[in-house]
């Protein structure tokens, strides 16, 4: 049987990171795939080497002419290093569509981005969305209505991921995620990004914060439900299925839902377990602060990071057979669990 190519980007990242573990287990058919993964130092590439994955040295996403070639040395690209760099996710795009040329197979294109594409602006009130969205629907569409009201990075990558795709004929799926919880399974980075921020934050301060009144929804999903997502459609490709793709092809991978007050409120009792806060209350903090604590300054991203709402169902995953298990329960008992991690940093 002829191997499959397969190259992942974000390797030492959370999300990447769990995808390559659950890659190489036993239970993945790996003796059929060559696996490649972009990194930036000597020591990662060891790292991985030693675990059967062959490292291909770059600079960085800005370093285009190393991320063509070696997608165009792939069949598969997972992209998962990040979902705001437009110039990297179309280098790799060419890549394939190199390769596509070169062999006269077809060549696959998967791209992480979230659902923050699609959430509104409720304390600025310059967007207001109140929908549900599934993907059955035409999210394409409607992210380039959004994008034609406001440039944001992560959803201007999306539509050049589908519109590169389509131009040049490479088949891109879009996995577009909520908040994302519970410990990864990769070599180096293993928290998310958004809940750990607030737990950091907290460690620091002394209490948990909430931006505005916290009563928005977002949906959420286990780290390794989320992980299954991939599986599948990475599964449903070497295997030759036809699954949605291009402008039908974004995928949603929410299994549960919260408000931004129920994410403050866990972090706080689980702090207070923990012995590091001394109450369970929330503090109601404004965007200038909140910003200044949580995202570099930016009001426009903390905004929708931590206040906006974005309501999505995943029925595409579904219909291809993906059964994500983590319930509201895990969700709960996920932030003692991470608040351990975070201070374990420190040590």
């Amino acid at each position: 049987m002829t191997e499959t190519r397969i190259l992942i980007t974000g390797a030492t990242g959370y999300i990447g990171g769990s995808i390559l573990t659950d890659l190489l287990r036993t239970n993945h058919r790996a003796k059929d795939y060559v696996i490649s993964a972009l990194v930036r130092r000597a020591d990662q590439a060891k790292a991985l080497e030693s675990k059967g994955v062959n490292p291909i040295l770059f600079k960085d996403l800005d370093d285009s002419e190393t991320i063509t070639r070696a997608a165009s040395e792939h069949d598969i690209v997972i992209n998962t290093a990040s979902g705001f760099h437009t110039s990297s996710a179309r280098a790799l795009i060419l890549g394939l569509s190199s390769r596509q040329k070169q062999t006269g197979s077809q060549t696959h294109f998967i791209h992480t981005s979230g659902t923050s594409n699609l959430a509104d602006r409720p304390l600025t009130r310059s967007y207001t969305e109140s929908r549900i969205f599934t993907d059955k629907s035409d999210i394409y569409a409607y992210e380039k209505h959004r994008e034609e009201l406001e440039v944001y990075a992560q959803r201007t990558t999306d539509l050049a991921v589908t519109d590169t795709g389509l131009a040049h004929g490479v088949k891109t799926y879009i996995i577009m995620s909520p908040t994302i919880y519970g410990v990864g399974t990769g070599l180096f980075n293993t928290l998310s990004i958004q809940i750990p921020t607030l737990m950091r934050d907290a460690n620091i301060s002394g209490s948990a914060a909430v931006l505005g009144n916290g009563r928005e929804y977002w949906d959420h999903v286990h780290i390794a439900d989320l992980v299954g997502l991939y599986g599948v459609l990475l599964g449903k490709i070497v295997e030759g299925e036809t699954i949605p793709s291009g402008k039908a092809g974004i995928y949603f991978s929410g299994t549960g839902e919260h408000t931004w007050l129920q994410v403050s409120e866990g972090i706080a009792k689980a702090g207070v377990e923990l012995g590091v806060l001394e109450s369970e209350g929330v503090r109601e903090i404004g965007i200038a602060e909140a910003a200044g604590r949580w995202t570099g300054g930016n009001e426009r991203v903390v905004e929708l990071a931590y206040a906006s709402r974005a309501r999505t169902r995943a029925v595409l995953g579904r219909e291809l057979g993906w059964k994500p298990v983590k319930t509201d329960g895990d969700f709960e008992e996920s932030f003692l669990t991470e608040f351990r991690v975070v201070l374990e940093e420190g040590k």
